[in-house]
């Protein structure tokens, strides 16, 4: 008889789920699973076990949950989420509210109320049954990450403060009344926007953060509050629907959303009679070499998903030019787990059928920091950074404008002058170029590399805030 214990991590979203159970007893428990949830059902099925349980931390706001999808693949398992804290749910589940007991062979798990970053928040501590009080683990959801913890603004300000100071609390008087030896197994790795600056390591111990972690060396309520609010990323404006969503249960969609195979001309007609969003997911460079004139580009790296959110509708179906036809499934994923399920079809063979078909395509050129840098004086400069990012160091005369405020500030800038955005890695700022050359920005270059190019040329910084 031994315990399995699978960490899950789905990169972009930063999201970590975890599968729990035994393998004698061929039992396990699934916690906060992503929506394309097949890789539970393969890791259950590779460890010799069958998924009974499914368990939710909380209602999550940056991702859709996939506990009705595996429970719909997993039948008869069982939803199992928290009624703490006065929350309401959709759909079919099983209660849990804080002392209650779970055993997966030899293992014990028990509900913590963990209220803060959100008011149901669940912790589930691990022991083994003949150890009950002496925990070994715990899955602490959103409530504590590695180097930081949950943030407690997710429902407006009406609620913030009161999350705050349960947040204060729940780290005061529960985490840091556990032992030094117990480890910690969060929601979220580094780059969520669940909790600021969470650290890259997928897991740690009481005693570390107890050392090491800011947000647990504060004794009174207001410095706490304070300094939560302070470095709270921006929250991507996608959250409170995802609430929603969630809460009310997810559609069940029986595997990855399906979507039209649609040659050069009837993908044109497509377009002609707006019956979608065009998003581009190639790279930056592939992008700019040549595109379909309006195309949003959205690289399909894993980020995809919370860009995906921040930029567009669920709504509104997508028309979609990929790489490359092969990597269809890979892209579908990565919409799914923000929300993404209406496609109204994909371009067969991509660009190089679409200009083997005569139609017409669109540039957006690719500037070096060196050429940055060299003419700085005669370009209007756009950082699409977030304002964390920005007021850490930025380039010389540049104006910040973070990329999902651009389009109701496009305004403030000039489309007649020569333009250049940069952002961290170039990314984001391909994103603001798709964005910006509909609009009459005939002259704009997107700026690969960004700001860590330009660090490591180690090219002039501007620190002042102003602009």
């Amino acid at each position: 008889m031994s315990l399995v214990f699978k960490t899950i991590q789905t990169e972009g979203i930063a999201e970590l789920s975890y599968l729990l159970g035994d393998d004698d007893e061929g039992v396990a428990a699934v916690f906060d699973p992503r929506a394309d949830c097949d890789v539970y059902v393969e890791t259950a099925r590779e460890l010799g076990v069958a998924i009974t349980h499914i368990f939710e931390t909380h209602i999550h706001a940056d991702l859709v949950s996939g506990a009705r999808e595996l429970c719909a693949r997993a039948n008869p398992a069982k939803i199992y989420v928290s009624h703490e804290g006065g929350a309401a749910y959709g759909f079919e589940h099983e209660k849990v509210k804080d002392g209650d007991r779970f055993t997966f062979g030899e293992t014990l798990v028990t509900a913590r109320h963990t209220p803060g970053h959100t008011p149901e928040h669940l912790s589930y501590l691990l022991a083994d049954v003949d150890l009950a009080e002496e925990s070994w683990g715990i899955l602490s959801g959103d409530s504590l990450f590695v180097s930081s913890a949950g943030r407690p603004d997710l429902l407006g300000d009406k609620h913030t403060r009161q999350l705050a100071e349960q947040q204060f609390r729940t780290l005061r008087d529960f985490y840091l009344k556990l032992p030094d030896h117990v480890m910690i197994f969060p929601n979220h790795g580094a780059g969520s926007p669940c909790g600021a600056d969470i650290g890259a390591r997928l897991s740690s111990t009481i005693g570390y953060e107890r050392k090491f972690n800011k947000f647990l060396q504060f004794e009174d309520t207001q410095s706490f509050i304070d300094y939560a609010l302070k470095t709270a990323p921006p929250m991507p404006h996608y959250y409170p629907l995802m609430k929603k969503v969630n809460a009310k249960g997810p559609e069940i969609l029986g595997g990855l959303p399906r979507i039209a195979a649609l040659p050069p001309r009837a993908f044109k007609e497509a377009i002609e009679s707006k019956r979608g969003v065009l998003v581009d997911v190639r790279t930056i460079f592939a992008f700019g070499g040549g595109h379909i004139a309006g195309a949003l580009n959205i690289p399909g790296s894993p980020i995809l998903s919370i860009w995906a959110g921040w930029m567009l509708d669920p709504s509104e179906p997508i028309l979609l030019v990929l790489e490359d036809d092969d990597g269809l499934e890979k892209i579908l994923r990565l919409f799914v787990r923000t929300g993404y399920t209406k496609f109204a079809g994909y371009l067969v063979g991509g660009m190089k059928a679409w200009d083997a078909a005569g139609f017409p395509h669109e540039k957006i050129g690719q500037m070096t920091v060196h050429e940055l840098n060299q003419r700085n004086g005669e370009l209007q400069i756009v950082d699409v950074r977030s304002p964390n990012e920005w007021k850490k160091g930025h380039v010389p005369r540049a104006r910040h404008i973070f990329l999902p405020e651009l389009e109701k500030r496009m305004g403030e800038l000039d489309a007649r002058k020569p333009t250049a955005v940069y952002c961290g890695s170039g990314y984001r700022a391909s994103i603001a170029t798709s964005i910006m050359k509909p609009r009459g920005f005939e002259q704009v270059w997107n700026v690969p590399g960004s700001w860590e190019a330009w660090k490591r040329a180690g090219l002039p910084i501007d620190k002042n805030t102003t602009q």
